[in-house]
């Protein structure tokens, strides 16, 4: 197995790689050709089948798993990969491991740690809600522990969902520690739960793309679905705390325009959307430094409205 991070100009490789896209294109002589997204858990490399009828590539379509015989060269700096030859592999011949991006933080480790946050939890109503779904639900957490946070922007890796989860709930420890008047249970209740929406509104890899429900609905409004649904398993829920605990989940991102239908109007609610929004945007700027040296300036970026730049060391 070569990954794609370590591939250089000049080599004639033969690997198996995950097809993530593909699209027909035309030369400007009007010649079809085939653009191919190959991917592993290192990266993604773009690839040109330039006679896409040849005997060498057999049929194959976007998700299939591919074994390429080809090229690697660069164009306009990047490596690109001409590809000669192109077989559709089956299960038993490639380790899925190898090819989706994973979070580098044990994912059974990480989900123990945050079940040390629901036992804290006192209230005997949040607590049993936060169960329903964190400890009783099998087919939750096994979903649960292999999801994205997002699409692109941060966590956007195998066990990314249960990392922002984690970082959110121990930045809210420490809020928790600081400013005594906050409702600890309510607070760590929100926090676990704030994005489990996400499980929902995104699908799950290598896909990895929104569902219709997502794109409808969201993971807000989701999330406050499946909350109420908790909420409705455990006898004579308060609905002032139920009412709460769904108000920290809908205010989450802050402001109308960032999707959030109220804005925050308890003390918690603030809270978790500043652990939140810090998290989110702490772990974005790790994945823009990413294999980055030196430090030359990185350019005008649209979601911190600055040009950012690595610090020296």
């Amino acid at each position: 197995m070569r990954f794609i991070k370590d591939l250089r100009e000049g080599e004639t490789i033969g690997c198996i790689y995950l097809c993530k896209g593909k699209r027909v294109a035309e030369t400007r002589n009007g010649k079809p050709y085939d653009n191919v997204l190959l991917q592993d858990k290192t990266g993604t490399l773009d690839g040109k089948i330039w006679d896409p009828n040849s005997q060498g590539i057999a049929d194959y379509n976007e998700k299939d798993f591919v074994e390429v015989i080809g090229d690697v060269i660069k164009y306009n700096g990047n490596l690109q990969l001409n590809i000669k030859r192109l077989r559709v592999v089956g299960e038993g011949e490639y380790n899925p491991a190898d090819y989706l991006p994973v979070s580098d933080k044990s994912v059974d480790g990480m989900y123990e740690e945050l079940l040390t946050y629901v036992r804290r939890i006192s209230n005997p109503y949040l607590r049993q809600a936060v169960e329903y779904y964190y400890v009783k639900d099998k087919d939750f957490i096994s979903i649960f522990k292999a999801h994205s946070a997002a699409k692109t922007v941060h966590h956007s890796f195998t066990g990314g969902l249960l990392e922002h989860t984690l970082s959110v709930t121990k930045i809210c420890e420490y809020m928790i520690g600081a400013y005594d008047y906050l409702n600890a249970d309510l607070l760590y209740a929100a926090a676990i739960c704030h994005d489990i929406g996400k499980t929902r509104e995104l699908s799950s890899f290598p896909d990895n793309d929104y569902t219709d429900e997502g794109q409808l609905i969201g993971h807000i409004v989701i999330g406050v679905e499946m909350v109420s649904e908790a909420i409705r398993s455990v006898p004579d829920f308060p609905e002032i705390l139920a009412n709460e605990w769904k108000h920290c989940i809908v205010a989450h991102h802050g402001e109308l325009e960032y999707g959030s239908p109220k804005k925050p109007a308890l003390a918690e609610a603030m809270a978790l959307n500043l652990a939140d929004n810090m998290d989110a945007k702490m772990q974005t700027l790790k994945e823009i430094f990413k294999d980055k040296t030196g430090t030359e300036w990185l350019g005008f970026n649209r979601l911190f409205e600055s040009n950012l730049r690595k610090t020296s060391k």
